[in-house]
Protein backbone atom coordinates (compact mmCIF):
# COMPACT_ATOMS: atom_id res chain seq x y z
CA UNK A 1 0.00 0.00 0.00
CA UNK A 2 1.23 3.47 -0.89
CA UNK A 3 0.65 5.57 2.23
CA UNK A 4 0.95 8.81 0.20
CA UNK A 5 3.53 10.35 2.54
CA UNK A 6 6.02 11.14 -0.23
CA UNK A 7 7.42 14.64 0.27
CA UNK A 8 5.63 15.21 3.58
CA UNK A 9 7.52 16.52 6.60
CA UNK A 10 7.52 14.63 9.89
CA UNK A 11 9.03 15.17 13.32
CA UNK A 12 9.55 12.10 15.51
CA UNK A 13 10.75 12.67 19.07
CA UNK A 14 12.94 10.29 21.06
CA UNK A 15 13.82 8.58 17.79
CA UNK A 16 17.52 7.77 18.11
CA UNK A 17 16.50 4.26 19.19
CA UNK A 18 13.53 2.05 20.02
CA UNK A 19 9.98 2.62 18.89
CA UNK A 20 10.61 6.24 17.98
CA UNK A 21 13.33 5.18 15.55
CA UNK A 22 11.21 2.55 13.80
CA UNK A 23 8.40 5.10 13.47
CA UNK A 24 10.83 7.50 11.83
CA UNK A 25 12.08 4.68 9.60
CA UNK A 26 8.56 3.83 8.47
CA UNK A 27 7.97 7.47 7.48
CA UNK A 28 11.32 7.63 5.67
CA UNK A 29 10.56 4.43 3.75
CA UNK A 30 7.36 6.05 2.52
CA UNK A 31 9.30 9.02 1.16
CA UNK A 32 8.68 11.54 3.93
CA UNK A 33 11.30 14.03 5.09
CA UNK A 34 11.98 13.32 8.76
CA UNK A 35 13.55 15.13 11.69
CA UNK A 36 14.74 12.67 14.34
CA UNK A 37 15.52 13.62 17.91
CA UNK A 38 17.38 12.43 20.98
CA UNK A 39 19.71 13.63 23.72
CA UNK A 40 22.73 11.46 22.89
CA UNK A 41 24.29 13.13 19.85
CA UNK A 42 26.48 10.17 18.88
CA UNK A 43 23.57 7.72 18.96
CA UNK A 44 21.38 10.25 17.15
CA UNK A 45 23.89 10.62 14.34
CA UNK A 46 24.20 6.84 14.04
CA UNK A 47 20.41 6.65 13.69
CA UNK A 48 20.44 9.37 11.04
CA UNK A 49 23.03 7.47 9.01
CA UNK A 50 20.99 4.29 9.31
CA UNK A 51 17.76 5.95 8.13
CA UNK A 52 19.25 8.20 5.45
CA UNK A 53 19.14 5.60 2.69
CA UNK A 54 15.82 3.85 3.37
CA UNK A 55 13.72 6.24 1.27
CA UNK A 56 13.81 9.21 -1.08
CA UNK A 57 13.28 11.84 1.61
CA UNK A 58 15.84 13.60 3.79
CA UNK A 59 16.61 12.70 7.40
CA UNK A 60 17.81 15.47 9.71
CA UNK A 61 19.05 14.91 13.26
CA UNK A 62 18.28 17.50 15.93
CA UNK A 63 19.46 16.88 19.48
CA UNK A 64 17.22 18.08 22.28
CA UNK A 65 15.73 17.38 25.70
CA UNK A 66 11.95 16.95 25.70
CA UNK A 67 11.70 18.49 29.16
CA UNK A 68 13.31 21.73 27.91
CA UNK A 69 10.78 24.16 26.35
CA UNK A 70 13.54 25.87 24.35
CA UNK A 71 14.66 22.57 22.84
CA UNK A 72 11.07 21.75 21.87
CA UNK A 73 10.68 25.13 20.20
CA UNK A 74 13.90 24.49 18.31
CA UNK A 75 12.67 21.08 17.14
CA UNK A 76 9.61 22.66 15.53
CA UNK A 77 11.67 25.48 14.02
CA UNK A 78 14.25 23.14 12.52
CA UNK A 79 11.55 20.97 10.94
CA UNK A 80 9.83 23.96 9.37
CA UNK A 81 13.09 25.57 8.24
CA UNK A 82 14.45 22.36 6.72
CA UNK A 83 11.29 21.12 5.03
CA UNK A 84 9.06 24.17 4.64
CA UNK A 85 6.36 23.02 7.03
CA UNK A 86 5.20 20.35 9.45
CA UNK A 87 2.70 17.72 8.35
CA UNK A 88 3.04 15.05 11.04
CA UNK A 89 4.65 14.52 14.35
CA UNK A 90 5.04 11.45 16.46
CA UNK A 91 5.58 11.84 20.18
CA UNK A 92 7.69 9.28 21.97
CA UNK A 93 9.61 9.47 25.24
CA UNK A 94 11.46 7.12 27.53
CA UNK A 95 9.46 5.64 30.38
CA UNK A 96 9.72 6.90 33.97
CA UNK A 97 11.43 4.74 36.62
CA UNK A 98 9.65 1.63 37.84
CA UNK A 99 8.81 1.01 41.47
CA UNK A 100 5.87 0.78 43.88
CA UNK A 101 3.87 3.83 44.93
CA UNK A 102 5.30 4.18 48.44
CA UNK A 103 8.82 4.35 47.08
CA UNK A 104 8.14 7.23 44.71
CA UNK A 105 8.90 10.82 45.65
CA UNK A 106 7.11 14.04 44.79
CA UNK A 107 10.04 14.87 42.52
CA UNK A 108 9.52 11.56 40.67
CA UNK A 109 5.93 12.54 39.96
CA UNK A 110 6.79 15.99 38.65
CA UNK A 111 9.60 14.62 36.47
CA UNK A 112 7.34 11.94 34.99
CA UNK A 113 4.61 14.48 34.26
CA UNK A 114 7.09 16.88 32.66
CA UNK A 115 8.55 14.14 30.45
CA UNK A 116 5.38 12.39 29.37
CA UNK A 117 2.64 15.04 29.41
CA UNK A 118 4.16 18.51 29.30
CA UNK A 119 6.46 17.54 26.44
CA UNK A 120 3.36 16.74 24.37
CA UNK A 121 1.57 19.91 25.53
CA UNK A 122 4.53 22.05 24.46
CA UNK A 123 4.98 20.25 21.14
CA UNK A 124 1.34 20.79 20.20
CA UNK A 125 1.38 24.41 21.36
CA UNK A 126 4.49 25.11 19.29
CA UNK A 127 3.46 23.13 16.23
CA UNK A 128 -0.32 23.63 16.00
CA UNK A 129 -0.23 26.49 13.51
CA UNK A 130 2.09 24.61 11.17
CA UNK A 131 0.04 21.41 11.43
CA UNK A 132 -3.14 23.32 10.60
CA UNK A 133 -1.54 25.15 7.67
CA UNK A 134 -1.21 22.10 5.42
CA UNK A 135 -3.65 19.69 3.81
CA UNK A 136 -4.26 17.87 7.06
CA UNK A 137 -1.87 17.44 9.94
CA UNK A 138 -1.48 14.36 12.11
CA UNK A 139 -0.16 13.65 15.59
CA UNK A 140 0.43 10.12 16.88
CA UNK A 141 1.42 9.46 20.48
CA UNK A 142 3.41 6.35 21.35
CA UNK A 143 2.30 5.56 24.89
CA UNK A 144 1.90 2.14 26.54
CA UNK A 145 -0.64 -0.61 27.04
CA UNK A 146 -0.52 0.41 30.71
CA UNK A 147 -3.14 3.09 29.94
CA UNK A 148 -5.64 0.24 29.47
CA UNK A 149 -4.27 -2.26 31.98
CA UNK A 150 -2.07 -1.11 34.85
CA UNK A 151 1.25 -2.92 35.17
CA UNK A 152 2.72 -3.93 38.52
CA UNK A 153 5.46 -1.64 39.86
CA UNK A 154 4.89 0.93 37.11
CA UNK A 155 2.76 3.38 39.06
CA UNK A 156 4.26 6.47 37.40
CA UNK A 157 3.64 5.15 33.90
CA UNK A 158 0.19 3.80 34.80
CA UNK A 159 -0.99 7.11 36.21
CA UNK A 160 0.80 9.78 34.19
CA UNK A 161 0.40 8.34 30.69
CA UNK A 162 -3.37 8.57 31.15
CA UNK A 163 -2.93 12.33 30.89
CA UNK A 164 -1.64 11.95 27.33
CA UNK A 165 -4.72 9.96 26.35
CA UNK A 166 -7.08 12.55 27.85
CA UNK A 167 -5.18 15.28 26.02
CA UNK A 168 -5.28 13.34 22.76
CA UNK A 169 -9.04 12.86 22.94
CA UNK A 170 -9.64 16.53 23.72
CA UNK A 171 -7.38 17.76 20.92
CA UNK A 172 -8.94 15.32 18.44
CA UNK A 173 -12.13 17.37 18.78
CA UNK A 174 -10.75 20.86 19.33
CA UNK A 175 -8.38 20.84 16.35
CA UNK A 176 -10.44 18.70 13.98
CA UNK A 177 -10.80 18.57 11.05
CA UNK A 178 -7.47 20.28 10.42
CA UNK A 179 -5.42 17.96 12.62
CA UNK A 180 -6.06 14.36 13.65
CA UNK A 181 -4.78 12.90 16.94
CA UNK A 182 -4.35 9.19 17.70
CA UNK A 183 -2.29 7.00 20.02
CA UNK A 184 -0.67 3.59 19.84
CA UNK A 185 -0.29 1.38 22.91
CA UNK A 186 2.67 -0.96 22.48
CA UNK A 187 2.87 -4.28 24.24
CA UNK A 188 6.08 -6.35 24.36
CA UNK A 189 8.10 -5.59 21.22
CA UNK A 190 11.61 -6.76 20.32
CA UNK A 191 13.38 -3.44 20.81
CA UNK A 192 17.06 -3.09 21.74
CA UNK A 193 16.03 -2.84 25.38
CA UNK A 194 14.07 -6.10 25.31
CA UNK A 195 16.89 -7.78 23.38
CA UNK A 196 19.38 -6.63 26.02
CA UNK A 197 17.23 -8.04 28.81
CA UNK A 198 17.00 -11.39 27.02
CA UNK A 199 20.76 -11.46 26.48
CA UNK A 200 21.31 -10.78 30.17
CA UNK A 201 18.98 -13.68 31.01
CA UNK A 202 21.04 -15.96 28.76
CA UNK A 203 24.24 -14.82 30.49
CA UNK A 204 22.68 -15.65 33.86
CA UNK A 205 21.90 -19.15 32.61
CA UNK A 206 18.12 -18.73 32.60
CA UNK A 207 17.98 -19.69 28.90
CA UNK A 208 20.32 -21.64 26.66
CA UNK A 209 20.03 -19.20 23.76
CA UNK A 210 18.62 -15.84 22.72
CA UNK A 211 16.00 -17.62 20.61
CA UNK A 212 14.82 -19.59 23.64
CA UNK A 213 14.57 -16.41 25.71
CA UNK A 214 12.69 -14.63 22.95
CA UNK A 215 10.23 -17.51 22.66
CA UNK A 216 9.67 -17.44 26.41
CA UNK A 217 8.89 -13.71 26.26
CA UNK A 218 6.13 -14.37 23.77
CA UNK A 219 4.81 -17.61 25.23
CA UNK A 220 1.81 -15.99 26.95
CA UNK A 221 0.82 -13.92 23.91
CA UNK A 222 -2.11 -15.16 21.78
CA UNK A 223 0.12 -14.68 18.73
CA UNK A 224 2.79 -16.89 20.26
CA UNK A 225 5.51 -14.23 20.03
CA UNK A 226 6.35 -10.66 20.90
CA UNK A 227 6.02 -7.87 18.37
CA UNK A 228 8.46 -6.93 15.64
CA UNK A 229 9.46 -3.24 15.81
CA UNK A 230 8.37 -2.33 12.27
CA UNK A 231 4.89 -3.71 12.96
CA UNK A 232 4.48 -0.69 15.22
CA UNK A 233 6.36 1.67 12.91
CA UNK A 234 4.14 0.92 9.93
CA UNK A 235 1.01 1.34 12.06
CA UNK A 236 2.20 4.78 13.14
CA UNK A 237 2.92 5.78 9.54
CA UNK A 238 -0.53 4.51 8.49
CA UNK A 239 -2.20 6.65 11.15
CA UNK A 240 -0.37 9.68 9.72
CA UNK A 241 -1.41 8.90 6.17
CA UNK A 242 -4.43 9.92 4.07
CA UNK A 243 -5.36 6.22 4.02
CA UNK A 244 -6.55 6.63 7.64
CA UNK A 245 -8.29 9.97 7.09
CA UNK A 246 -11.43 9.00 9.07
CA UNK A 247 -9.54 7.64 12.09
CA UNK A 248 -9.36 10.29 14.80
CA UNK A 249 -9.20 10.26 18.60
CA UNK A 250 -8.54 6.55 19.06
CA UNK A 251 -6.03 4.40 20.92
CA UNK A 252 -4.66 1.36 19.09
CA UNK A 253 -3.18 -1.49 21.16
CA UNK A 254 -0.28 -3.16 19.34
CA UNK A 255 0.19 -6.15 21.58
CA UNK A 256 -0.87 -9.25 19.64
CA UNK A 257 -4.06 -9.48 21.68
CA UNK A 258 -2.24 -9.75 25.00
CA UNK A 259 -4.54 -7.24 26.68
CA UNK A 260 -7.80 -8.51 28.15
CA UNK A 261 -9.69 -5.20 28.13
CA UNK A 262 -12.89 -5.27 26.07
CA UNK A 263 -12.37 -1.74 24.77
Amino acid sequence: MDLQLDGDSALVTASSSGLGKVSAKAHAQEGANVVINGRDEARLEAAREELADVGDGRVVAQAGDLTDPNDISELISVTVDEFGGLDHFVTSAGGPPSGPFLETTEEDWYEAYDLLVMSVVRLVQEGADELRAGDGGNVVHITSRSVKEASDSLVLSNAVRMGVIGLEKTLSRELAPDVRFNSVLPGPIETDRISSLIEQSVERGEFDSYEEGLAAKGSSNPMGRIGRPMELGITVAFLCSPESAYINGITVPIDGGLGRSNI
